[in-house]
This record gives C-alpha cells, sequence and structure tokens, in this order.
C-alpha cells in the first residue's frame, strides 16, 4: 500500500474502490486513481518535482495547488503548459516535466544588450540605413 496517500476519507470515500489508472511521467509508468489530478498523483508516487524553471533551472513543483501560480505546469500528450493541479489524469496520458528552454536574449553568454545599437554589434548584424 503507498503510504503518501489518504485512503479513507469521510468525504471523498474509500480510495480503493475507485478504478486504478496508468499513466507516464518522463518515459516511466505509474499508477493513480480515477479523479486524481496529475499533481496529486505524482505526489503520491513520490514525486515532488515537476519541471524547472525556464532559464534558471531551478526545481518547480506544486505550489499554490489551486491554479494560480503556474508553478506545476507540465507537458501532457506533447501539449506544454498543462497545469498538473487542475488536470485530471487519464488512462495512458503522457506527461513529461517541463525544461530549461534557451532564451532569445542571451546572444554572447551572459551578455543581455541595453540599447538596440548593442544588440545589433553583440548579434553580428548590419544596421540597414535609411
Amino acid at each position: 500500500m503507498n503510504k503518501r496517500r489518504i485512503v479513507h476519507h469521510p468525504v471523498l470515500d474509500h480510495l480503493e474502490n475507485k478504478p486504478k489508472i496508468s499513466f507516464t511521467f518522463d518515459g516511466k509508468t505509474y499508477t493513480g486513481y480515477e479523479g486524481d489530478t496529475i499533481a496529486s498523483a505524482l505526489l503520491a508516487n513520490g514525486i515532488r518535482k515537476l519541471r524547472v524553471h525556464e532559464e534558471s533551472g531551478t526545481p518547480r513543483g506544486i505550489y499554490c495547488n489551486i491554479g494560480h501560480c503556474y508553478e506545476c505546469r507540465v507537458t501532457v500528450n506533447k501539449q506544454p503548459g498543462i497545469r498538473a493541479c487542475m488536470t485530471e489524469i487519464k488512462t495512458d496520458m503522457i506527461i513529461d516535466r517541463g525544461k530549461i528552454k534557451p532564451s532569445p536574449l542571451k546572444l554572447n553568454g551572459n551578455h543581455l544588450p541595453q540599447t538596440y545599437e548593442q544588440f545589433i554589434k553583440i548579434s553580428g548584424q548590419e544596421k540597414e540605413e535609411d
């Protein structure tokens, strides 16, 4: 039995009475119960890190759990930006952790241009004359 779950609840009934659902997260198969959100199913399976910050790479997980903060965004069936706390798991759902994305402003190491002139110089683009 999974020790991370409340299995008997006075309002939600007995969890064991609900059908189990299989889904994948980052290529590994897990099970949850009908009515679980992605976030609750992952948390019950011991997964707390749902993504990393797109630029810094710092870990992100469940924060508000009511859909306001968007920290729990994952990719579901190749659709990015799905809130794990608001989305119910479905049979054979394919969920992937958010990854670091390249920054369009980081052209030369960590030096960000302060002006358009600096952008042109750093990017190697020729300035068009009027």
